[in-house]
């Protein structure tokens, strides 16, 4: 029997070397983020929730704690903190079960089959058992909000980057571009009279004593 970190190790690597991005915290196997993309046939369809999962100690022997970081309107999900209501999760969790399970059967379970009768969402649940297309139609809501964030943040975070590169190419090119093309010969400007002994050469002090000198008596 491995031990559960090797257990913890192999289930991670598992899941990773699916189709799931995984988002390691602090480098660290028993904190990360996962992915999820809403499954077909349900109104989830479109959306992509950032799951943060935590591995306890004695996983698998305990079940892992699964929360979700963005917004999802749903019966059975705390719509401020994001935790879970899933019976296999919170109580009927198997050390056979592992993380592409829980990926690839609980939770698309959950999502395309709410349960209503046991919420943390109350006012989803009662919508849902109420007006089930009214509820669909809000789950697609939050879909698009949620799309909409995204492309914000990535708009925003695209042109701080392009901001960020062309204020450090000016700062690293404009003293040699200057001293190339924007001397003052290069706009017919004479250039600056020296002002101070320190800019004279050897040659122009030897002049200037001649003169202070005047002509050599007979």
């Amino acid at each position: 029997m491995s031990s559960p970190s090797k257990r913890r190790e192999m289930d991670l690597m598992k899941l990773m070397m699916s189709d799931y991005k995984v988002e390691l915290i602090n480098d660290g196997m028993q904190e990360f983020y996962v992915h999820f993309n809403g499954p077909n046939e349900s109104p989830y369809h479109g959306g992509v929730w950032r799951i943060r999962v935590e591995l306890p100690d004695a996983y698998p022997y305990r079940s892992p704690s699964i929360g979700f970081v963005n917004k999802i309107y749903h019966p059975n999900v705390d719509e401020m903190s994001g935790s879970v209501c899933l019976d296999v999760i919170n109580q009927t969790w198997s050390p056979m079960f592992d993380l592409v399970n829980v990926f690839e059967v609980f939770i698309p379970q959950l999502l395309l089959y709410p349960n209503p009768s046991d919420p943390l969402n109350g006012e989803a649940a009662a919508l849902m058992m109420r007006d089930k297309p009214a509820y669909e139609q809000r789950v697609k809501e939050v879909d698009v909000e949620l799309l909409s964030v995204y492309v914000l943040f990535f708009t925003q975070f695209n042109l701080f980057c392009a901001y960020l590169t062309s204020t450090l190419l000016l700062s690293a090119y404009q003293p040699e571009y200057c001293e190339k093309y924007a001397k003052p010969e290069d706009i017919g400007a004479a250039p600056e009279d020296k002002s101070s002994d320190e800019e004279l050469s050897e040659d122009e002090y030897e002049s200037l004593d001649d003169e202070m000198a005047g002509p050599a008596d007979p």
